[in-house]
């Protein structure tokens, strides 16, 4: 598309041109309704159409057996993650900070109960994931939650723990879509939709369903599991717009392949470029190797001016928002399923040439 730039932004990210092409087609008129999908009722027979259609994708997308329900929800995977110890955590909760966002998620469990962080990464800068053999879980919490990629160290989970009968929560807010999982090893997965899935407005949950149950008498009632499922999501008006954006994202991603073809997809990316971080010397990359995510590529030149001209530079050759996080500085490439590999061969070839004319 004309005037497009290769947005490495951690979120909100990048669409594909295939999606904002259909969006832009429909913006004025949705299916010859004379009216855009923003101004529609939710409750109009053209809008539970394209609800149940989005609903229906994500499931088959995602393999999610029937004994699970897909909510959608506000306020993010924030409001998510604070909503969830109001929900599940009767007694106590096993938590692991991997990261920021893990970090928040315990913070806000704190509040209504016992909180055993079983995992902090913060000595080693967060730069690894545990290995699984080193965790143990408390036998008589109510769940054990953990973030499965961590956007600002560029870290993600490459397996999970196996947490028996203790229900496995896990925040997939920059991870989702990528790649093939198995839901039924998760008692719960939710996600904020602005990396993978589209548009900020929306995050999606995907629970058991012997999960919901009555929640605390302090719960709002906009964040009640029970009630959110048993009015199919329309407790209050949904994000509708970004619920019809989620479907768009879901029609292209079955008619590349799914998630099979974008997980290859995801890792030939990811391999460009840290192929070429691993054989030089002027870039640090953040996260250790077995612990790097696919989605964020985290690294520093030798001097944070540096960083920053780099960023600079590197926005005026059409490749915007490389500027690291400004809990950890340096650069951050988000590489999500929108991002082309000619974005990644590009971002290399910026690399390499400002490395030799910085190098010493």
């Amino acid at each position: 598309m004309e005037n497009r730039i290769y947005n490495f932004a951690a979120g909100p990210s990048m669409l594909a041109d295939e999606v904002l092409i259909r969006i832009k087609e429909e913006l004025f008129s949705y299916n010859d309704t004379g009216m855009s999908v923003m101004e529609m009722s939710h409750r109009s027979k053209v809008y539970l159409e394209i609800f149940e259609k989005t609903k229906e994708s994500l499931k088959r997308l995602m393999d999610i057996p029937e004994d699970y329900e897909v909510m959608f929800m506000h306020g993010g995977a924030t409001g998510v993650f604070a909503s969830l110890p109001l929900n599940l955590l009767k007694n106590k909760a096993d938590y692991i900070v991997t990261g920021n966002f893990s970090k928040k998620a315990a913070s806000e469990a704190e509040k209504y109960g016992q909180v055993n962080i079983i995992y902090d990464g913060k000595d080693n800068g967060y730069s690894l994931i545990p290995e699984l053999k080193d965790l143990s879980f408390d036998q008589d919490a109510d769940y054990v939650h953990l973030c499965a990629n961590n956007t600002i160290y560029g870290t993600e989970w490459k397996s999970f723990p196996d947490t028996g009968n203790i229900p496995l929560i896990v925040d997939m807010s920059s991870d989702i879509l990528s790649r093939k999982i198995n839901v039924s090893d998760f008692g719960m997965i939710y996600a904020g939709a602005q990396k993978n899935m589209g548009i900020a407005g929306l995050a999606v949950v995907i629970i058991r369903k012997d999960l919901i149950r009555e929640a605390s008498k302090l719960t709002p009632s906009i964040m009640d599991y029970a009630l959110s499922c048993k009015n199919d999501s329309m407790l209050n008006t949904p994000s509708t717009f970004s619920l019809y954006v989620l479907g768009k994202v879901l029609e292209w991603l079955e008619e590349i392949g799914g998630l099979e073809e974008i997980e290859k997809r995801n890792i030939a990316k990811a391999k460009v470029l840290y192929d070429y971080l691993d054989n030089q010397g002027f870039y640090l990359p953040h996260a250790q190797k077995d612990s790097r995510s696919l989605m964020n590529v985290t690294f520093t030149t030798p001097d944070p001016e540096l960083d920053a001209l780099f960023a600079s530079q590197a926005g005026k050759q059409g490749m915007s928002n490389l500027k690291g996080h400004r809990l950890v500085g340096g650069i951050r490439a988000s590489i999500y399923n929108a991002m082309p590999i000619e974005g990644v061969n590009r971002l290399v070839g910026f690399m390499d040439e400002f490395r030799k004319e910085h190098e010493q």
